[in-house]
């Protein structure tokens, strides 16, 4: 579990934290929050140095996208998702957890 403010997150303005020893890739769209696998997972490249398009973020080395809300592959030439973090807003603080795998 990672927490950090919302007043610190710059909409459109991609930034990594760590959450349970893994890099993770933090956007706010709007008064929304959403967190996924910080490395793209058609080659390695951080996508917090990315560009954030709406409510999907490019990979700088490659240009392909990713749907923020689902981590799904949206463009070329990724084909994989990208892992997807449980995001808790309350009040000015965002808590990121891993989501649990369901049986």
């Amino acid at each position: 579990m990672t927490t950090i403010q919302f007043d610190a997150l710059q909409p459109g303005k991609p930034i990594q934290v760590d959450v349970a020893g893994q890099p993770v890739c933090v956007t706010r769209v709007g008064d929304e929050v959403f967190a996924v696998s910080n490395i793209c997972t058609h080659s390695y490249a951080e996508l917090s140095e990315g560009e954030v398009k709406g409510f999907a973020i490019e990979c700088w080395l490659h240009g392909a996208e990713f749907d923020l809300r689902t981590g799904a592959a949206l463009t070329l030439p990724a084909t994989e998702a990208l892992e997807t973090y449980a995001v808790e807003k309350v009040g000015n603080e965002i808590t990121i957890t891993p989501k649990t795998k369901e049986s």
